[in-house]
């Protein structure tokens, strides 16, 4: 089965050295070592992804080990495989003023076409609540007065309900460089216009200055650091006339564009067609192939 271990905490010496060597001992066959040094914020970041030999009582085993050496190197380290039980992944949805994305995701997969659970809803904005008490879901609020969140809390709640994915359902607070890293190739987001020419959160106001007859959504992993570019995983377009005003140009965006595109972006994730190898979004092989 693969398996993904994420390590974050601060920078010191030989930090790697015992992850790597229990792994490899074990008869893993590593397939991918990312490591980074935040040198302003003295942080220590590390991705490993790997094919481990055992079965899923092993791999609790494998996780219980890196959480010794965790304790002993002062880090957070997160053993994940979407192997290790059977059924849909559980999802987390962040939301913060729209609901159009979220309910999206919440009707596909109460019609069947996402196979996912919605573990939990979480927003930094009561926007969404009523969304998630209309599809039985779990709601935290993570926001302050003026909705800045509490990211540990959110860290938090994404291992209590032991979620396989994050879904940034047009959650408009940028996430901590650290929480990216615990999460690595885990985090999926929806931005609502095409990448790379128009980052930043107003890309509707930047594609009408352009005078753009072609507007779209995106749907890519996070990946810290980095430019989506890579790491896209869906996009969708959708044209308008010459002279459509903005205001009608976005209400058929965020209204019925954004919302389907992101469905497709997750199905294609929770449906295991892409992954992300190298800050790459990579077909995965069918077996078979």
């Amino acid at each position: 089965m693969q398996v993904v271990i994420t390590a974050v905490g601060p920078d010191n010496r030989g930090l790697a050295d015992p992850i790597i060597h229990h792994v490899t001992g074990a008869g893993a066959n590593i397939f991918e070592i990312q490591m980074y040094d935040h040198d302003l914020e003295r942080l220590f970041a590390m991705h490993l992804r790997c094919e481990w030999p055992g079965d899923a009582q092993s791999l609790v085993a494998l996780r219980s080990q890196m959480q010794d050496i965790g304790r002993v190197k002062d880090l957070s380290i997160r053993t994940w495989s979407r192997d290790e039980r059977p059924g849909p992944p559980r999802i987390a949805i962040c939301t913060t003023y729209r609901p159009e994305p979220a309910l999206a995701v919440l009707r596909a997969i109460r019609d069947k076409r996402l196979h996912a659970t919605p573990a939990v809803m979480i927003g930094n904005r009561d926007a969404c609540r009523g969304v998630a008490e209309q599809f039985g879901v779990d709601w935290h609020l993570v926001g302050d007065a003026k909705g800045e969140p509490n990211n540990e809390q959110m860290i938090e709640l994404f291992d209590r309900y032991d979620v396989d994915y994050i879904l940034l359902a047009r959650y408009m607070r940028v996430l901590p460089a650290a929480t990216c890293w615990r999460f690595a190739g885990r985090i999926i987001n929806l931005h609502h216009g095409l990448l790379p020419p128009f980052p930043g959160f107003r890309p509707y106001e930047d594609a009408y200055q352009h005078r753009m007859l072609t507007y779209g959504a995106t749907v890519h992993f996070i990946v810290p650091e980095l430019d989506a570019g890579n790491q896209i995983i869906h996009q969708s377009t959708f044209t308008v006339f010459p002279g459509t005003p903005l205001d009608q140009i976005k209400r058929q965006g965020e209204t019925d564009h954004e919302p389907s595109c992101l469905v497709e972006g997750v199905r294609r994730v929770v449906d295991r067609e892409v992954e992300l190898h190298f800050h790459r979004v990579v077909r995965r092989k069918l077996t078979g192939e």
